[in-house]
């Protein structure tokens, strides 16, 4: 979610005028007095990539009247606008990647081990990801935004003026910061979420008896920390370090490593904690991999100093209100798993994992467009351009629609068959779930991006509460379902805390900024009555044939 504050002053002026002045020669800007201060969009949710925003918009030069000095700003905002882009394309290609890789080794683990060490295994590697995201604090986002906003004294754009903006260019080559403040912020976020998770992790170690849950334990404060690190290099303006690290090296290693283990017997002994030892091992061995290559990037980049006084500050009073925000998403994404095997056992956990790992084949799509749409969102609720925005969120739903519904009814209608296919004969079973699933991503498609509506328009409150509504019950249903219905019960209560996270902000936005889904329910009612009586008129000339 996005961070402090609302993004948005009121919508719409009291006289109902648009907030527009008007130059000699016709032309209009929006009244830099009018538009409000601007955050960084938040990340949609899906493999830690924040979405980044689109490109700032340039302030009218000192002398009105100067040609290049606006021809040269005109460049240069085209040149961010396709850097933007680049960068959009380049995020969701490494989340594409390395979902596709992540879902190759869950194959691999489902099809080389029984389902009891596969469903232990799954368990295991989903509460040490949870952690880690909760122990984060959403450092890594408040980073991004914080590092990439940071200017050198001084230093000039790109047209010659300095600090015309307040915010790094977004050309292709890294953003010109200030190095001493962004070693700072590092620093400050670094030392307590490293301390956190140390301590969090010497906890476990010695409180639990389990080898698998040892070995995690040990790793925890590697898998933590480099999340932030590789973060932190996403406000340099530079996403080669994310898509190697993270969507190359991390979950292809990841794919060799946990392989190895498999066809080495690694995964066998029957199911015990044992036996899943060496394959979280081998899951967990890339992430310090990851955090030294990382870190050294950053050295190179940054001074070795402790950063000016209030950094800390800066950095903790922008990010806390984001930090129960985002500890509350990843236990909404990632607890049913942990639940399953917890009160249903490690082999029914491997057949729900198995039947919702094809979740992650119709979320790169809402990511996508989430990325694509989100900063023009916030950009037309920002200006009070509210038929830009109802326009916006229309045609990114007939997108999503028209993208996902193909797959999910194809996924509801072939399950039994492809579970079985792609993980083998003891999933089958999951074919329920799948149904479930697919049922509720229609229906979660088909609302929009109401989430991201509610938090462009700076009603983080609202939205957090929501989100803890959609836990509170996720949570309920399962402690009620799962005893007696095992993985379907899990997938209704997931489905239920899904309904609920997005109706309500839906319900929110349609009332407050009238923005719907799929236009105006009149007008398809309308339309609808009228091909019903077209085609009841048709009916007694075709008999009478």
């Amino acid at each position: 979610m996005a961070g402090h504050g609302a993004l948005v002053a009121p919508l719409t002026p009291a006289d109902g005028t648009d907030r527009v002045h008007r130059r000699p020669d016709g032309t209009g800007l929006p009244d830099p007095g009018d538009l409000p201060a601007r955050t960084d969009p938040p990340s949609p949710g899906l493999s830690g990539f924040p979405a980044p925003s689109d490109p700032p918009a340039l302030p009218a030069p000192a002398n009105p009247s100067s040609r290049a000095s606006l021809s040269g700003r005109a460049d240069l905002s085209g040149r961010a606008d396709l850097s933007g882009r680049a960068d959009r394309v380049a995020g969701l290609a490494g989340a594409g990647a390395g979902a596709v890789v992540q879902f190759l080794t869950v194959v691999l683990v489902a099809r080389g081990t029984d389902p009891r060490t596969a469903g232990a295994f799954f368990a295991a590697t989903t509460l040490c990801l949870l952690a880690a995201t909760v122990l984060r604090l959403d450092a890594g986002n408040g980073l991004v935004h914080l590092i990439a906003r940071s200017r050198p004294s001084g230093h000039p754009d790109a047209t010659g003026h300095p600090h015309a903006v307040d915010r790094p260019r977004t050309t292709g080559h890294p953003y010109a910061v200030d190095r001493p403040r962004a070693a700072g912020h590092l620093r400050a976020a670094m030392v307590p979420v490293a301390s956190l998770s140390s301590a969090v992790g010497v906890v476990a170690f010695l409180t639990v008896s389990d080898p698998a849950l040892r070995v995690l334990a040990v790793a925890l404060p590697a898998v933590t920390c480099s999340g932030i690190v590789v973060s932190a290099t996403r406000g340099f303006g530079s996403m080669r370090p994310t898509l190697l690290l993270t969507g190359v090296l991390q979950p292809v290693a990841q794919l060799v490593l946990v392989g190895t283990a498999v066809m080495t017997g690694g995964g066998d002994g029957g199911g015990g904690g044992g036996s899943v030892a060496p394959l979280v091992a081998a899951w967990a061995l890339p992430y310090p991999v990851v955090l030294l290559l990382a870190w050294l990037w950053l050295r190179r980049r940054l001074p070795g100093t402790s950063g000016p006084p209030g950094a800390a500050r800066e950095l903790w009073n922008h990010t806390w209100p984001r930090s129960l925000a985002a500890g509350i998403q990843a236990v909404f994404q990632r607890l049913d798993i942990v639940v399953v095997a917890w009160l249903a056992g490690p082999a029914e956990a491997a057949v729900y994992t198995a039947a919702t790992r094809f979740k992650v084949v119709g979320q790169l799509a809402g990511q996508g467009l989430a990325q694509a749409a989100q900063p023009r969102l916030v950009r037309a609720l920002a200006e009070g351009d509210l038929p830009r925005a109802r326009e916006l969120y229309r045609s990114s739903t007939r997108w999503l629609v028209a993208l996902t519904w193909p797959i999910w009814l194809g996924y509801a209608a072939f399950a039994p068959w492809l579970l079985g296919a792609v993980f083998g004969e003891e999933y089958a079973p999951g074919a329920p779930v799948a149904l479930v699933l697919a049922a509720t991503m229609l229906l979660a498609t088909g609302c929009g991006m109401a989430d991201v509506a509610l938090t462009a328009a700076g009603h983080t409150g609202a939205g957090l509460a929501y989100l803890v509504a959609a836990l509170t019950t996720t949570v309920l249903l399962d402690l009620l379902l799962v005893p007696s219905l095992g993985p379907l019960g899990a997938a209704l209560g997931w489905a239920g805390g899904t309904v609920v996270k997005n109706l309500l902000p839906l319900r929110h936005v349609h009332r407050r900024y009238g923005l719907r889904p799929l236009g105006p329910w009149r007008r398809h009612r309308a339309r609808w009555t009228r091909s019903a009586r077209k085609a009841q008129r048709a009916r007694p000339a075709w008999r009478a044939r």
